[in-house]
């Protein structure tokens, strides 16, 4: 495919690379990469052995003994640059990222975009690293804070979104001074590959050290612990699942390391009998089907009142009738594949679970076949009349199946079925009344780290922290202040007077 060409991805790929230079190495096994849209074997990768990864993290720490007296500007620079290349390679990388993943063209097209989104706002952010200035109790004393880079940050990136996740991450920490190690997900190695040969390019041009921008492919059992456990990263971000999230926070917690957690979401969105219907319906239909549910931030749950709930029920069953699902290559298709076959038997699982708790499906549930859906991937997205209670309605299914659920009464009833989740990503309401919005956005309102009003669940744009709370982590990437997650915070105080006053007035004369 004339896309893998542009891109650099060989029949052989090495998965261990320290910015410019590939190590490759079989210690570590061979990854055989085949696309979920028609089964198709892309190519292979090498997983990084012991030796590969010393030799990547001696070169990182190297590197940012460099990288680290640049000034934040000048570290800006690179980033516009990587950001300009991103926008050369975004038609072949987006096509990567849809074939390799299963997303439509569309989002992968717009996850490339992303990338490029987040490069000029790292570019911003590179002369606005700012600290402040206190007044002092002592008289001809300065006082300020200031930040510090961290060092080698890792990113441990989930298969959803295969290049975006990292691009928040690595862009931002770059500028702030740090260097970066990637360990891309398994399942969709080939994107990170991509995006190492597209940085490479900016690297070789402007002499960069190695190690950099680093990426390593390997197993989470054996790699992945390792660098878990490595006092040489201090910070690692990690998104994935609840499960994943809390054995990695416990690892770094135990050497005195940092996270940021990007974990699991169980999003609702709530319908008012003064939501406008004529927007709420596209919302719903795109956060639930979008990415074939395999989002984070994807709409697991509608809790509608039961005033408007059989409007709402036809008029969704209406919806995903008119869904085409099929190649995601193909425009005109809304729905592309599963990433797998695992994922298709978690998606009937789950279905089997609602139903013996008393759930109704409504729509979809089967699982494709025959022509155009060879690769066992495809499923027909599901709606499901349940309650929240019930205990698989309390987990997170990475599929399309959308939980159909009522209230009475007022908005607060219909918050309290919202927050009555362990996870707490992303949330939204549908509502004309302005006292229903505020209630939702207030204290007592919605608990997630993600609050909307009149759009959905997912989408979100990289100029606002993203992340979740309760078992969601309580991480913040991309926009507002998430910067200073990658960097170190220090306290300065300048005496600049001729005497030694002590803070609280304290007396010690000899």
């Amino acid at each position: 495919m004339e896309f893998l060409k542009q891109l650099g991805i060989k029949e052989v790929n090495a998965g261990a690379a320290s910015g410019r230079e590939w190590l490759s190495s079989t210690d570590g096994g061979i990854l055989s990469i085949h696309s979920p849209v028609d089964g198709t074997h892309i190519a292979d990768v090498t997983q990084t052995g012991e030796e590969q990864y010393e030799e990547i993290i001696r070169r990182a720490e190297a590197a940012f003994r460099t990288w680290r007296t640049v000034p934040a500007p000048q570290r800006g620079e690179i980033v516009r640059q990587i950001g300009l290349r991103l926008r050369k390679y975004k038609e072949p990388l987006g096509r990567l990222v849809s074939y390799e993943m299963g997303k439509s063209l569309q989002e992968g097209l717009g996850e490339v975009q992303e990338m490029i989104d987040i490069c000029d706002f790292a570019v911003g952010l590179s002369r606005q690293l700012y600290g402040f200035t206190m007044h002092s109790e002592r008289p001809q004393h300065r006082m300020y804070d200031q930040y510090h880079p961290l060092g080698i940050v890792l990113t441990i990136s989930a298969f959803n979104f295969p290049v975006a996740v990292w691009s928040w991450n690595a862009m931002i920490a770059a500028v702030c001074g740090d260097v970066n190690l990637w360990k891309p997900s398994s399942k969709v190695p080939l994107t990170a590959i991509a995006c190492q040969n597209i940085i490479a390019e900016v690297l070789e041009e402007n002499d960069l050290p190695e190690g950099l921008f680093s990426l390593v492919v390997g197993k989470g059992s054996t790699i992945g612990e390792r660098m878990l456990n490595d006092k040489r990263i201090p910070l690692v971000s990690v998104t994935g699942s609840i499960d994943v999230g809390r054995h990695a926070n416990e690892v770094v917690a135990r050497r005195f390391g940092r996270t940021i957690l990007e974990l699991g979401g169980n999003n609702a969105i709530i319908l008012t009998p003064d939501a406008n219907l004529k927007m709420a319906i596209p919302a719903v239909v795109f956060g639930a089907v979008g990415t074939a549910g395999q989002r984070c931030t994807s709409t697991r749950r509608l809790i509608v009142h039961e005033d408007i709930y059989e409007q709402v029920r036809e008029s969704l069953i209406t919806a995903y009738g008119s869904l085409r699902i099929g190649d995601p290559l193909d425009e005109n298709n809304h729905v592309g594949p599963l990433i797998d076959t695992a994922a298709v038997q978690m998606f009937r699982k789950a279905l089997q679970l609602a139903e013996n708790e008393g759930a109704t499906l409504l729509y979809g549930g089967e699982v494709l076949e025959g022509e155009g859906y060879i690769s066992g991937c495809y499923v027909r997205p599901a709606i499901v009349a349940a309650r929240n209670e019930n205990d698989i309605v309390q987990e997170e299914t990475f599929a399309p199946i959308l939980y159909l659920i009522t209230y009475s009464g007022s908005v607060e009833n219909a918050i309290a079925l919202q927050n009555g989740v362990v996870q707490g990503l992303s949330s939204a309401i549908f509502t004309d009344r302005l006292q229903e919005a505020e209630m939702f956005l207030s204290h007592a309102g919605s608990d997630c780290g993600i609050a909307n009003v009149n759009i959905g669940t997912s989408g979100a744009e990289i100029g606002g922290a993203f992340g979740g709370e309760k078992e969601t982590g309580g991480g913040r990437e991309s926009g507002s202040d998430a910067w200073k997650a990658y960097m170190r915070r220090q306290t300065n105080t300048i005496n600049f007077g001729s005497t030694l006053p002590l803070a609280q007035g304290i007396k010690f004369d000899l």
